[in-house]
């Protein structure tokens, strides 16, 4: 195998999970376990010492909680990609761990070989959702805008398409030579013509409209 491979770091509150997803995981030969934590606190420490590539989160756990263990995660590193999996189908749950930084969510439902998959779309640092969840969204959250997106103009268009491929806004600016707080501006801009005032919103926005492809989805 050449390349480098996705170092992970494993968080669940029972032994028993951690050690069946490592099994399942060293089975790939592009990813590694590099660290395992049973708690927020324990989380956040082997974070600070290991610098996985994707960290994979329970919610459910003992003490804060795998929400709080993401969003402290983030404080200390914004960039760091986290995969919630969880035995919660309901889409408060999901929601709030986006909102908290993650960047994929699937549930424990799912077959076995979703979770490499989602491993390997959150270290290319796409947002990842199981379809369980995905519909759940849409359904619960929102409403029918079909004729919303031709309001856009070809370059607001193409920032969005860039910002639900996680793009940063310093990668957008470059990749059409503007300045970060133009960049803004169009943010901003699409949020308004969409009538959505928030990122998670945008988000819905753009998974009703196959803009983010439910993972599993075909």
């Amino acid at each position: 195998m050449t390349g480098k491979r996705i170092r992970v770091l494993v968080v669940d509150d029972h032994a028993v999970v951690r050690e069946g997803y490592r099994r399942l995981l060293e089975k790939q030969p592009d990813i590694e376990v590099v660290a395992e934590a049973e708690d927020a606190g324990a989380a956040y420490l082997r974070f600070r010492e290991t610098a996985p590539d994707v960290v994979i989160m329970d919610i459910s756990m003992p003490g804060r909680g795998g929400i709080d263990a993401i969003r402290q995660i983030r404080q200390l590193d914004s960039e760091a990609r986290i995969l919630v999996f969880s035995m919660h189908a309901t889409v408060s749950y999901a929601v709030q761990a986006i909102r908290a930084g993650a960047r994929g969510y699937i549930t424990k439902s799912s077959a076995s070989d979703l979770m490499v998959e989602a491993v390997r779309n959150v270290f290319r640092n796409k947002l990842t959702l199981c379809a369980e969840i995905s519909e759940a969204l849409a359904t619960s959250r929102l409403e029918d805008q079909a004729s919303a997106l031709d309001q856009l103009s070809p370059r607001e268009f193409e920032v969005l398409r860039m910002i639900v491929d996680a793009r940063s806004t310093e990668e957008i600016a470059v990749a059409f030579h503007l300045t970060p707080k133009t960049v803004a501006n169009y943010h901003y801009a699409i949020k308004s013509k969409l009538g959505v005032s928030s990122d998670i919103d945008l988000v819905y926005f753009c998974m009703r409209h196959g803009m983010v492809t439910p993972l599993g989805a075909r």
